[in-house]
């Protein structure tokens, strides 16, 4: 050894000794240890540790094997929650984990700009202000809220380096990058290439309130009562809770094996009176009617109902809008014109009691009613020209895949959740009237269309092409999120961390992303776009209620990991939380993991007080000499053995518990207590073969144990195992045991 390296590990050593005179202090900790880990080697990537390029020759010559984790992106509006909090705790122990174990490690980190709901976010800042976006600029909007989402995105960020997230950040991705928006666009020529995409007028759900439409998954329905009117239409009962679409209605719908109807032809034509004056109704015979309900005849109305769009489209009936884009009622309406529907239904149902056409209202029908998810408004059915994407071709190959198990899923009943959605899916529509988002690269001209992001030349005469004015939907960017990230199709990242091993996310958007990404993936790329999808449950408070602002019962992880330490919120979020299901996140928890940090710096100064004059001359024995040290020691193997497969077959809960029980109750109640009779009892000879076996044997149980919580507690395994000179390189990048 060099004098400058003696100097170099005496000087670690008299560091590290006077570390544990004062108690362990989270807040000057962390900050100082990220950014060494961030540091990593002089000469190095950018990226430190975190870039799987930097790692050294000697931990990646045990494995070698790319392991890769896609970083669910954080929608950029605003501070990180609970269930941010939970995805990093479990994303950074997963490749601190494999990066130990010698793979190259990639976590790529990014932000999802979330269109629909960062600009809904930035309406409610403009109805503060007294603004609005309707009548705003277009671009000025979009530079607006652009402007909002980089210093949410920045904030954010911040927030994720504090909770330790040992993700690359020299390969961060934003959902609006220019190679992100351009890898979009050729999946959507593809899909129109492909006779997979088609721009056409269908029925869509409606926000009137944020005026756009959204997907199925971005509704909520909910079991409401509602009055259920039953009216007499001509020679027929008719049954309705939405009188208010009736003033279009010149069309009766019968199934044709209905025997009640038998003398009834399709086609059939009556005369009968109806809200607006005397109207001529026709018959359509249609299996789409339900027989045993109410009396099997119902009038519809295709502009406003999916089933009926779908009847009128077989038929090629008439349709006509009668409630505009802004919810209230259209010109068809007569004197309720202008009105809203909520306001509207019951005077138009006393019109028709007025002119005797009311024959019953049930007051305790229960009906499922849409909601959109962000306002609660109810969605109004609408038909609109937008794009859709066929999906029954896209999901068989899905289907396929998942059924060869070549995506496995914890826990594992997701998986039968996840076909069944599949086999039954319905189209996609992809378009939002929003500003806020990647633009739609289509063109029209006429009747033509035209895809690109350039429109084709105009030169011929035949006029100006105009720009598609939507936005795509943000899942349909956030589905390509795997390959986009990785540089797909010729990107060196795309080639060597392409497919990636595991997607952990939230359960509640398995059909909203995770679906879509093997979609998406297998179509693109040919192959699935992760291995094993973890889904983790929401985080709830203490009694088990969901958390939010109105019950008062929000808790910022950030807030409790700045009180109690990043490492004590870690392991509360992690033990006790079992996949697909829910996990309590509360204060006393998160208190108890900084006594476990406290309990872990206490053994660690315990054990160096009594072995560092040992370890310093170098007399410690490499392993235990004793049988009861020879002992602890198998029982340590056995622990680490029973620990690392724990991790990876990912009950990640269970390791982190086993571990917190050998730390607090076996090492530092039992072992620890029984090595101070063993240390009294040699006080006097200090060539005591079993202290000094023991004293050996206990720095190698704390290095082992340091070494296995690392990837949940990183901060203060780090700081101690930094402490103790026998140790020459960073934990992070210390070989797994």
């Amino acid at each position: 050894m060099s004098a400058e390296s003696a100097d170099r590990n005496s000087s670690a050593r008299a560091e590290g000794l006077e570390k544990f005179t004062k108690p362990y202090d989270p807040v000057e900790t962390e900050q100082r240890m990220y950014a060494g880990w961030q540091e990593g080697e002089a000469g190095k990537k950018r990226g430190g540790y975190f870039n799987p390029d930097n790692l050294p020759e000697e931990l990646t010559a045990q494995n070698g094997k790319p392991f890769t984790i896609i970083m669910p992106p954080p929608n950029a509006n605003g501070s990180l929650h609970a269930g941010h909090a939970v995805f990093v705790a479990i994303q950074d122990l997963i490749t601190r984990f494999r990066r130990m174990q010698g793979y190259r490690a990639l976590w790529l980190p990014g932000a999802d700009h979330a269109g629909f709901e960062t600009q809904v976010v930035y309406e409610r800042q403009l109805e503060k202000e007294g603004r609005s976006r309707f009548g705003m600029d277009p671009d000025q909007l979009r530079d607006e809220i652009m402007a909002f989402t980089l210093h949410n995105k920045s904030f954010m960020e911040g927030q994720l380096r504090e909770l330790g997230a040992s993700c690359d950040w020299s390969r961060e991705k934003f959902t609006l990058d220019p190679e992100i928006r351009k890898i979009v666009y050729g999946t959507f020529e593809q899909l129109h290439k492909d006779g997979l995409l088609y721009r056409g007028k269908r029925s869509i759900n409606w926000c009137w309130k944020h005026q756009t439409s959204l997907s199925d998954l971005e509704t909520e329905s909910t079991e409401e009562n509602s009055p259920f009117y039953y009216f007499n239409y001509g020679p027929f009962t008719i049954g309705t809770v939405r009188p208010e679409t009736k003033f279009g209605d010149k069309y009766v719908v019968m199934h044709p094996d209905d025997k009640r109807y038998a003398e009834w032809k399709h086609g059939d034509t009556f005369e009968t009176e109806w809200i607006n004056g005397p109207i001529t109704a026709t018959v359509i015979k249609d299996e789409a009617a339900n027989m045993e309900m109410g009396t099997g005849v119902m009038t519809i109305t295709p502009w406003h109902s999916a089933i009926d769009f779908d009847i009128a489209k077989r038929h090629n009936l008439d349709m006509e809008q009668i409630i505009g884009w802004d919810g209230k009622l259209l010109p068809i309406a007569g004197e309720f014109a202008g009105m809203r529907i909520a306001a509207a239904r019951p005077l138009i149902a006393k019109k028709l009691e007025e002119k005797g056409l009311l024959v019953k209202t049930d007051t305790e029908y229960k009906n499922a009613v849409k909601r959109c998810y962000k306002c609660n408004t109810v969605i109004e059915p609408q038909i609109k020209d937008q794009w859709f994407v066929s999906m029954k071709p896209l999901a068989q190959k899905a289907i396929e895949a998942i059924e060869r198990d070549e995506v496995v899923f914890y826990p594992e009943h997701y998986k039968k959740i996840v076909l069944h959605w599949l086999t039954n899916i319905e189209d996609w529509n992809i378009s939002r009237q929003i500003v806020w988002g990647i633009p739609i690269p289509a063109w029209y001209r006429g009747d033509e269309i035209a895809v690109g992001e350039e429109p084709p030349a105009a030169d011929d005469g035949k006029g100006e092409w105009i720009k598609d004015p939507d936005t795509f939907d943000t899942w349909f960017s956030s589905g390509q999120w795997p390959y986009a990230t990785l540089g797909y199709p010729a990107g060196e990242d795309f080639k060597n961390f392409y497919p990636t091993q595991v997607m952990e996310t939230a359960g509640e958007i398995i059909f909203f992303w995770v679906a879509r990404m093997i979609m998406l993936g297998i179509y693109r790329t040919g192959q699935v776009p992760f291995k094993d999808v973890y889904l983790h449950g929401l985080v709830v408070a203490k009694d088990g209620s969901k958390m939010s602002k109105s019950k008062g019962n929000v808790i910022s992880p950030i807030e409790l990991a700045e009180k109690y330490g990043t490492d004590a919120l870690r392991m509360g979020l992690i033990i006790g939380n079992t996949p697909g299901t829910s996990t309590a996140l509360y204060e006393d928890k998160i208190k108890a993991y900084k006594h476990f940090a406290n309990k872990l710096w206490n053994i660690a100064r315990f054990i160096f007080d009594n072995s560092h004059e040992q370890q310093q001359a170098g007399t410690l024995p490499p392993a235990p000499e004793t049988d009861a040290d020879r002992a602890l020691w198998d029982e340590m193997t056995a622990l680490t053995a029973d620990v690392t497969k724990d991790l990876e077959e990912y009950r990640f809960y269970m390791a982190g518990e086993k571990l917190y029980q050998y730390g607090w109750h076996r090492l530092a109640d039992e072992i620890i207590e029984e090595s101070k009779t063993i240390f009294a009892a040699s006080s006097t000879d200090v060539s005591d073969p079993a202290a000094y076996s023991r004293r050996a044997t206990l720095r190698l149980l704390l290095s082992q144990l340091l070494k296995m919580l690392h990837p949940f507690m990183p901060f203060v395994t780090e700081e101690i195992w930094c402490a103790m000179p026998e140790h020459t390189a960073k934990l992070i990048v210390t070989p797994w045991p």
